[in-house]
């Protein structure tokens, strides 16, 4: 037996065909860079009188598996995430070897996740199910490995066992996007005065707190989506804030691109822009910091379009 190291950590996802039940089907090896799921149950401190000043024995209270699980933005892996996300995209192709999933924000009814960590050093395996997507984050910066943040609400965690079972794996692994080959449009012109920017998506789930025995949640339903966001900007030209100041809603886009004709690109068609300060702190370039929110109002806040060799995410 030896000590588990995260260079040689699994993590394996499924979609569960009904919540909370982890699935005996495919089960994909996803590659990740961090995670923090895990069952906590904290203690409640007693507050009985006449039994002197040592106190009596804590109870302990409900459950929670709530954690940011951090995954590469990459050729195939970010599909499955994006799946969970949104729901099933609709998938078109092949076009010369390449399909198109184009995936929206808004989903009436959002699936949930078993997600099982491996440690087959030790060996220790924990499975957490009923794991959904609360919130995306993506940030964007000159250079850096582009990374997405997941943070995840699971109904629970099975403790861990010295087997997997996930059984036989299929990987999901790809070419990883690069910071360097980000874009940023406004109103369909590129924007080249963006130093850094963070999209945003979430689904606002509720929690169903009922009362049970296991001390778990009941389930999840999901709240009001929302995609916001900021962009900070080396401010050199009207152009931006003309458009914030006008009030008028603009189009963004956010997007990847890989040699082959592969990409990742999110495009949200309404977005409304802040008016902001323009402070000056030293003798260097002045910023200007917008943070936007979209709009549903006439579709989808957001489409995430995934151009990669995968035939189907469904």
């Amino acid at each position: 037996m030896g000590r588990p190291l995260g260079i040689n950590a699994i993590m394996a996802a499924a979609v569960e065909t009904t919540y909370g039940q982890t699935p005996a089907g495919t089960f994909y090896k996803l590659p990740f860079v961090s995670h923090a799921l895990g069952e906590e149950q904290p203690l409640i401190e007693d507050d009985q009188l006449g039994f002197g000043r040592e106190g009596l024995d804590p109870t302990y209270d409900v459950i929670t598996n709530d954690g940011d699980i951090v995954v590469p933005v990459d050729l195939r892996g970010i599909g499955f995430w994006l799946r969970q996300t949104f729901g099933a995209p609709v998938t078109t192709g092949p076009t010369t070897g390449k399909y198109v999933h184009t995936f929206s924000s808004g989903a009436s009814a959002l699936p949930s996740t078993s997600i099982e960590i491996g440690s087959p050093d030790m060996p220790l395996y924990t499975m957490h199910y009923g794991a959904m997507v609360n919130q995306l984050k993506i940030s964007l910066a000159r250079s850096g490995m582009l990374n997405a943040t997941l943070s995840m609400i699971a109904q629970g965690q099975i403790d861990p066992v010295a087997a997997s079972a996930a059984g036989t794996l299929t990987a999901r692994t790809g070419s990883r996007f690069a910071q360097a080959t980000g874009s940023i449009t406004v109103d369909g012109v590129a924007a080249g005065d963006i130093v850094s920017a963070d999209v945003n998506y979430t689904n606002n789930l509720d929690k169903v707190e009922v009362i049970r025995a296991d001390g778990r949640i009941g389930g999840i339903d999901p709240g009001v989506a929302k995609a916001s966001g900021a962009i900070s900007t080396r401010f050199s030209s009207r152009a931006l804030l003309d458009k914030a100041t006008s009030k008028a809603p603009v189009a963004l886009t956010f997007g990847w691109t890989l040699t082959g004709g592969y990409s990742l690109v999110f495009t949200l068609s309404r977005v409304f822009l802040p008016k902001p300060k323009l402070p000056i702190t030293g003798p260097k370039g002045i910023m200007a910091d917008f943070n936007w929110q979209a709009s549903g109002a006439n579709g989808p806040q957001l489409t995430a379009v995934l151009t990669n060799d995968v035939t189907s995410y469904a």
